[in-house]
């Protein structure tokens, strides 16, 4: 007797004892499913936000130092295995959720996990479920990342970059067997359209034969959305500036002997640029040496070095300016640009009467030129009568005639020092505080017939 009664005295304390189990379970399951959703909101929304980031967007990411940008730009670079990794996260994760929330509801309904009730219990999960995963892991997080996709893209990057490394070896695999099916299925890759092939296509297309420097401006006008101030600027080695305390008489003659029409101001060094001056505007005062020219500086315009020159080209339109200083991520000034050299990414070389002929090549014969080394690479290749393409392969984020040889040789050549690509020999020729300035350039006519 007194054992039954210490049993019954005991069974509320049971009871309870399994009430705190079994809410410490739903406690459990509700953060399992919480945290489940957060991550599948952010798969999706960096799905959106990756993929709808555009040239201008990546640009921007390049020159972030963060390490996020640049996990961003790492995971863009492979766009394939970028979404595959998303949909095998997402399709494991999703999966999670549907065993997470089937078992909170059997904990929190347990009536319901019953023959009788499971077509309600059916209805209610897939109700629930199917609410939770459209609202808070599609709709929300996409509507979201289409507003604020650097923002999102930016968020996600580590967490993407995890678990790329988590899902490689399937990832990798749905992209192989993807990219063996295109190769089944497509015949010709866009992509590996030659030159021969775009200039046929631009003479059908225009329906006369067109000549090769209409087919150059065709070819300018494809690439110009996707060009840099960087890539056409005149970098600061480059850059003739006035300096601030210079006399009048002084800046006359600076004038004179660069020819420029358009000149920075700067203090102390170029990184400290205090406008700029129009030379028509000394006219009126030519013949005082006394007068205070630093009235008649202006206002400088500066952009980023990562900017779009489509967009550049709008602004200066707006403003009606034509010269920029360039400025990178620390304020420091990388170069200038001037609306002339946006129009030659499309028409190619504007010369004046101010211009020197054929001042930075001077070309041997018919396979040797010389050429100074700032010139750059797709001046050459107009000068040598090649694609501006043909160096692709090689000349890494060089711009200039001697940074691909830098790429090339992978070292700082010495003096006659001799560089090897492909049908082209470059001879260092002379070099002045670790710049090359003169480069020596011969196309071996045997090797180009091969390739």
């Amino acid at each position: 007797m007194q054992n039954a009664d210490g049993i019954t005295s005991q069974f509320p304390l049971l009871l309870q004892a399994s009430s705190a189990f079994q809410a410490s379970n739903v406690t459990i399951l509700i953060i399992i499913t919480l945290v489940l959703l957060l991550v599948t909101a952010i798969i999706a929304g960096a799905e959106t936000a990756f993929f709808s980031l555009t040239a201008k967007d990546i640009n921007y990411l390049k020159v972030k130092e963060q390490s996020s940008a640049r996990q961003a730009i790492s995971l863009l670079e492979q766009p394939k295995l970028l979404l595959a990794t998303m949909l095998v996260a997402n399709t494991f994760i999703n999966i999670a959720i549907i065993i997470t929330t089937n078992r909170l509801v059997a904990t929190i309904f347990p009536e319901l996990d019953k023959a009788s009730n499971m077509l309600m219990f059916f209805g209610v999960h897939v109700v629930a479920v199917t609410f939770l995963l459209v609202l808070f892991g599609e709709v929300l997080p996409k509507v979201y990342a289409t507003q604020n996709n650097m923002r999102m893209a930016l968020f996600a990057a580590p967490i993407l970059k995890t678990m790329q490394g988590v899902f490689k070896p399937v990832s990798s695999m749905l992209v192989s067997s993807t990219n063996y099916i295109e190769d089944r299925l497509s015949s010709k890759s866009m992509a590996n359209i030659s030159s021969e092939d775009f200039e046929h296509a631009i003479e059908v297309t225009m329906g006369h034969s067109a000549t090769k420097a209409e087919v150059n401006i065709f070819k300018g006008i494809l690439k110009f959305n996707n060009i840099s101030v960087t890539q056409i600027m005149r970098t600061r080695m480059d850059v003739s500036g006035l300096e601030h305390d210079l006399s009048f008489a002084q800046v006359k003659k600076h004038c004179l002997d660069t020819g420029y029409s358009r000149l920075p101001v700067y203090e102390d060094s170029l990184d400290k640029i205090k406008g700029m001056v129009y030379t028509k505007d000394f006219l009126p005062y030519i013949d005082d040496d006394n007068f205070d020219w630093h009235t008649l500086i202006r206002p400088a315009y500066f952009v980023h070095e990562g900017k779009l020159i489509k967009d550049l080209r709008h602004e200066f339109q707006q403003k009606r300016i034509h010269f920029a200083v360039v400025v990178d991520e620390f304020g420091g000034t990388s170069g200038i640009v001037t609306l002339e050299d946006i129009m030659e990414e499309i028409i190619g070389d504007i010369r004046d009467e101010f211009d020197e002929e054929d001042n930075s090549y001077k070309k041997i014969d018919e396979y040797n030129y010389i050429f100074e080394g700032k010139t750059l690479i797709n001046d050459v290749c107009r000068a040598i009568g090649e694609s501006a393409d043909i160096f692709e392969e090689v000349r890494g984020g060089s711009e200039s005639l001697a940074g691909l040889i830098l790429e090339i040789s992978g070292k700082f050549p010495a003096v006659n020092q001799m560089v090897n690509f492909a049908q082209f020999e470059f001879t260092v020729l002379e070099i002045d505080k670790m710049r090359i300035q003169k480069v020596k350039l011969s196309i071996n006519p045997e090797l180009k017939e091969e390739n």
